[in-house]
């Protein structure tokens, strides 16, 4: 045993019910068969493409999300539309809606608890490699603030104090890193009061390889390997997707899920699940393809937030107008979460705001100042992002998590996280064909819309949307043709 190893295990959620006997591999396949034909034989929406009344954010962790909910969301809707905050809990009855929008990490389960027919999901996928790498780098860097304490108990605390004092949501109650953050936490205490009771930092100072610094961190290979990041991480965006996760509201979630990793032949019924839904959503983004999706989630989801929002108007001329205009919004670019979270608290409950505001901006809101206001605002966000980051790795100081740091990681270790998360790069190929043929759509889409309006009488115009048509047509073809495995950056 490595002499800093923790002397409290952190345990995730884990089903006590389950007894494997002979017969338990017939038991599994009945289990996971029944409820996958139960979830593929639900109905399919006519209406994908459009928006519904309300608005599922779908956040897997590591995507990029939080720029989408504060960078998009919080922009296109007033605060009386969205619901109370629900990112640690379900903080609001979904059976009497009063609200439009909500975002969580919360599964795909907590459909079962909306108004499926008039609910669009939102959600944005991510190379698996990277996204484990990013998991990974979070965990560490939220557990290293708190190395500014004198030791472990100090830390917690003065965490629950904190927690007491204030309504805020922190970070380490939200999954998954209510699990994932203090087991990184007590690990990176117990290598701290490891070297400073044998005080060897030679070695230290000579490592380079940030991501096997096993006398500082928990080494990258290691993590990968533990039960908690078995249960949590691995495949986790296909268990999101599909509803499966440790924090999900199906009864059967956990034996299905250990099931699923016994026998790992099942995965196939829960990635056809994951794919069916992905289908079915409104809008799938790519972490990769960031400027290119988020254009996109402008003009799928942004400009029909505003065409709702104008319709609602309708029925709120006779009430009192919001203090905050809704066009303020998209006037200024640079915001910081904490800024937002405060235009949020004084914004709730001073009614609906939308008659005159909404018509007006749908006149002149374009998808070109939807992006502009965007990238203002998360140029913000990252300038804050990356602060709190360098100040918090300073803590375990000489490890330091970069894009350049990664190029350094064995490619044993790279293909041990690709075996470890089989279903999600399969279900990430999926996103990836869901995405082009979502932007053929959408280009189709433009096409019709400008030959309607001007008639082609522009030769030029038209020939060089046919080339356009033409050049993505083969741009599809040859990814579905490479389907090579995803590279870590």
């Amino acid at each position: 045993m490595e002499p800093w190893k923790c002397t409290n295990i952190y345990t995730v959620s884990m089903p006590t019910h389950i007894v494997y006997s002979e017969e338990d591999s017939a038991y599994c396949q009945n289990v996971v068969h029944k409820w996958a034909a139960a979830s593929l034989a639900e109905e399919v929406k006519e209406v994908k493409y459009r928006l519904l009344d309300f608005l599922f954010f779908l956040h897997v962790p590591r995507t990029g999300g939080r720029t989408y909910y504060y960078c998009f969301l919080m922009k296109l809707y007033t605060s009386y539309l969205e619901c109370p905050r629900s990112y640690d809990k379900l903080r609001f009855d979904p059976r009497k809606l009063n609200c439009r929008l909500m975002a969580t990490h919360d599964d795909y389960s907590l459909m079962n608890k909306l108004p499926k027919e008039r609910t669009s999901v939102v959600t944005i996928l991510r190379n698996p490699i990277d996204r484990v790498f990013s998991t990974y780098e979070f965990s560490v860097e939220v557990a290293a603030r708190f190395l500014v304490h004198p030791n472990l108990t100090s830390a917690t605390q003065m965490n629950r104090r904190m927690n007491s004092s204030n309504d805020r949501i922190s970070t380490l109650d939200i999954w998954p890193w209510k699990y994932l953050v203090p087991w990184m936490r007590e690990d990176l205490f117990a290598r701290r009061d490891h070297r400073r009771k044998h005080g060897n930092f030679t070695n230290i100072k000579a490592r380079t390889d940030s991501y096997n610094m096993e006398d500082i961190v928990m080494p990258l290979q290691k993590f990968i390997k533990d039960p908690i990041a078995q249960e949590i991480i691995h495949n986790g965006a296909t268990f999101q997707v599909a509803g499966l996760t440790n924090n999900s509201y199906v009864t059967e979630s956990h034996e299905i899920r250990h099931c699923v990793k016994k026998y790992q032949a099942l995965g196939k019924y829960v990635l056809d699940v994951a794919k069916k839904r992905l289908n079915e959503m409104l809008y799938v983004g790519l972490t990769e393809e960031h400027k290119e999706s988020a254009t996109m989630f402008a003009d799928v989801v942004g400009m029909q937030v505003l065409s709702l929002l104008q319709a609602l108007s309708s029925q709120s001329e006779q009430k009192p107008r919001n203090r905050t205009e809704l066009s303020n919004s998209f006037s200024d670019s640079v915001h910081e979460s904490n800024n937002f979270q405060n235009s949020i608290d004084t914004q709730k409950g001073s009614g609906s705001g939308l008659t005159e505001n909404a018509r007006r901006i749908n006149d002149t809101i374009s998808v070109g100042k939807l992006m502009e206001s965007y990238e203002g605002c998360i140029s913000g966000l990252r300038n804050a992002q990356t602060h709190r980051r360098t100040s918090s790795l300073k803590q375990i100081s000489p490890a330091n998590f970069s894009k350049e740091a990664r190029l350094q990681v064995p490619e044993v270790v790279l293909q041990q996280i690709i075996s470890y998360n089989n279903l999600d790069v399969e279900l990430y190929k999926h996103a990836q064909d869901i995405f082009a043929q979502r932007r053929k759509h959408l280009i189709e889409k433009l096409f019709e819309e400008e030959r309607e309006n001007n008639g082609f009488n522009n030769l030029y115009g038209y020939l060089a949307m046919v080339v356009v048509l033409s050049l993505l047509t083969i741009a599809i073809l040859l990814i579905n043709l490479r389907r090579r495995k995803p590279k870590p950056k």
